[in-house]
């Protein structure tokens, strides 16, 4: 992909966000707040896979674990195309950092409060994301950070292997909890993996 087209999909998906926030909470009740760059597309200009952005959410940091989907996210997903665009995504709670040991130094691509960062937009077609990206958290800050999404994937992973005990057997589609867990689990395995380089 080439880079002006990596940037034309932030661009898209940030404007969609803006749509998105203006559609009845009653049939999109997921209400994105904020969305953030981060990755190669915030170095210098070259061809790129994919390109990384987190969503920001208005639900409490339990419901939202590292690597994991908070509910209605699929909906969201789908209404907004992001399924069948090269973005990989990850969901973040409004009432934490968006930053963690794999967010290195977002870039805020559009809030509900101001829209679309065309600043930060031009700054990233021109190659200039390392001037609009967040300051780099201290590293006691980001053993803090690391050592909180821990405890926050270690909940869910118990909690999603009881749902999983719970409902193995009985009617209905098991998938859904089965990835569930699996979420949960990678979460779970890549924030255990931070904690030990960090030392937490």
């Amino acid at each position: 992909m080439k880079w002006t087209r990596a940037v034309h999909h932030l661009e898209t998906l940030a404007q969609t966000c803006g749509e998105m926030a203006t559609r009845p909470s009653s049939i999109f009740p997921l209400r994105v707040v904020q969305l953030w760059a981060h990755g190669d597309v915030l170095g210098v200009p070259r061809d790129l896979d994919t390109v990384a952005v987190a969503l920001v959410v208005d639900l409490p940091v339990e419901e939202v674990p590292w690597l994991c989907e908070p509910q209605g996210a699929q909906h969201w997903a789908s209404a907004t195309r992001l399924e069948k665009s090269p973005i990989e995504r990850v969901w973040r709670s409004a009432h934490a950092p968006v930053w963690n040991h794999r967010v290195e130094r977002p870039a805020l691509l559009w809030d509900g409060t101001d829209g679309v960062a065309e600043p930060v937009l031009e700054a990233l077609r021109e190659g200039r994301g390392e001037e609009v990206r967040a300051g780099a958290p201290t590293a006691a800050e980001l053993r803090a950070r690391v050592d909180d999404e821990y405890g926050v994937s270690l909940r869910a992973l118990r909690d999603r292997t009881r749902t999983y005990e719970e409902r193995r057997w009985s009617p209905g589609k098991l998938e859904p909890v089965a990835d569930a867990l699996w979420r949960a689990s990678g979460g779970y395995l890549d924030v255990l993996e931070a904690r030990g380089h960090w030392g937490c």
